[in-house]
């Protein structure tokens, strides 16, 4: 089971970062690869079981997830894929946040753990860690640049 993962400092608080993060019908405000994110069920986004659909910006596809965990306190929630376009079997993702007490900043991380057929995991693993992982760490990043 490949386990893609990215990391990144952001150079703001969390206080600011983490509300853009958790907002779970929120991702197309801020990651590069999203073109529309619908809440499909759930009207806040924040209760376990929210599900959202997302297009995808190259090409008009579509994923929905659906909310599994939500922690305020260790500022990260976790979903899942249920349905999508790529090969993947229990695809299950978690994105954390952690203050950079030092400094001021925000570490931010992001994986996956899934399932799929032999010839697929490489360049799945590719995709998710540098394509939608790194690219939307690096545009939170981006917004709050200072």
């Amino acid at each position: 089971m490949p386990r893609p993962y990215s990391s990144a400092v952001i150079t703001a608080p969390l206080a600011e970062v983490w509300p853009h993060v958790r907002d779970f019908g929120g991702l197309h405000r801020w990651h590069p690869a999203i073109a529309t994110c619908e809440l499909i069920r759930g009207a806040s986004g924040s209760e376990i079981g929210a599900q959202r659909r997302l297009t995808l910006a190259d090409g008009g596809d579509t994923v929905v997830e659906e909310l599994t965990a939500l922690d305020e306190r260790g500022h990260a929630l976790t979903y899942e894929i249920l349905e999508s376009p790529f090969p993947v079997r229990r695809y299950v993702s978690t994105v954390r946040l952690a203050p950079v007490t030092a400094v001021g900043h925000t570490f931010g991380e992001w994986w996956t753990e899934f399932d799929a057929d032999g010839t697929d995991e490489g360049d799945l693993a590719g995709l998710f860690a540098n394509g939608v992982f790194g690219a939307g760490l690096a545009a939170l990043g981006e917004r709050f640049g200072r």
